[in-house]
């Protein structure tokens, strides 16, 4: 399909703005960082912070996203501040022990954890896309954008992270797949800018961490994850069963929304961006599983339980998301805190 002409201003590249706290540590997050000084927070606040919490969560991002863009205003030295690092430690070690406890028990092998993945279940009921697709409105299409964007923003940037602790097969195969990604070569191709021209289909801001003051800590999770998994070497396996999740659920979602786009008549780059990883993805499903996985446990066979973890934690969160936005839709009002703002006609 050849792609919709870009629409999108450079507002999807600038940095984002700090947004206030919610609860003692992420507001302990955001002063440090607008005044360049080490985080003030009670000793006692960490162990009794809720690891799904909006508190955690939303520090635990903030903290993040020093490693990607920053914020504006903030100093890029801060991003590896001795002080924030110590935090991020323990909010780390939390939010890891949560999602140990509630994947367990968790899958040992990889054909255990990615068999129930392979075939379509009959029953979609649970699933947000077909949802979408069957009777979404298009006030629902934009909250999941508007969700959504917080990743798709930073599309594959995460997953880079691996290509060092990689060798052989599995690296060859992660680059080119990373390779498609990232528009393979053209800047109008890279996922994230096809985001982008989506949201302004749908009449968003496409501005990069645009809509962080709103999302939920259900959302917020599925993107600490990846940049949990990213950021530390020993969990390289379990990047490697994120991603593989990621590509092998993506083209019967992605289908879907596609339908969904071009039944509320979203726009042409709102449905590109989804028909776009209905192609792409199903190549990718193939080269991750024989390639990318295959070639990792061929070099280092003992992390098949972490790349059993890194699958069966994907799936949590995105369970837990649905749930979430599936709930708030049910009684009438929005998945986001607060909703975003209905466009003028």
């Amino acid at each position: 399909m050849t792609p919709p002409r870009p629409s999108t201003t450079a507002t999807a590249d600038s940095r984002p703005r700090l947004v206030e706290g919610r609860g003692e540590l992420s507001r302990a997050v955001t002063e440090a960082l607008r005044s360049g000084t080490p985080p003030v927070y009670a000793t006692g606040s960490v162990p009794k912070a809720d690891p799904w919490g909006e508190d955690l969560q939303l520090a635990l991002y903030l903290l993040y996203e020093l490693h990607y863009r920053g914020f504006e205003g903030v100093d890029d030295e801060r991003e590896w501040d001795p002080d924030l690092l110590r935090l991020r430690q323990v909010l780390e070690t939390r939010f890891l022990h949560a999602l140990r406890t509630e994947s367990s028990p968790a899958p040992r092998s990889v054909e255990e954890a990615f068999a129930p993945l392979l075939v379509e279940p009959v029953d979609l009921s649970g699933s947000l896309s077909h949802r979408l697709e069957t009777e979404g409105e298009s006030w629902q299409l934009r909250e999941y954008a508007a969700l959504r964007s917080l990743y798709h923003l930073k599309e594959a940037d995460p997953h880079l992270w691996v290509v060092p602790r990689l060798t052989g097969r599995a690296k060859a195969a992660m680059v080119a797949i990373e390779y498609d990604e990232f528009g393979a070569g053209r800047a109008d191709r890279i996922h994230a800018r096809l985001f982008a021209d989506l949201m302004t289909d749908l009449d968003l801001d496409p501005g990069y961490g645009r809509y962080l003051d709103r999302a939920p800590a259900p959302l917020l999770a599925t993107v600490n994850l990846m940049s949990l998994f990213g950021l530390h070497r020993a969990l390289r396996g379990a990047l490697v069963g994120h991603f593989a999740c990621v590509e092998i659920t993506s083209p019967p979602g992605s289908r879907r929304l596609a339908k969904a786009m071009r039944r509320c008549g979203a726009g042409p780059a709102a449905e590109h961006f989804y028909a776009e990883h209905v192609e792409a993805d199903a190549v990718h499903e193939q080269v991750v599983r024989h390639e990318v996985i295959g070639g990792l446990l061929a070099d280092e066979p003992g992390l098949e339980a972490d790349i059993a973890f890194g699958c069966a934690a994907t799936v949590l969160l995105e369970d837990r998301l649905a749930t979430h936005i599936g709930q708030a839709w049910d009684q009438g009002r929005s998945a986001l805190r607060p909703p975003v703002p209905v466009p003028r006609p």
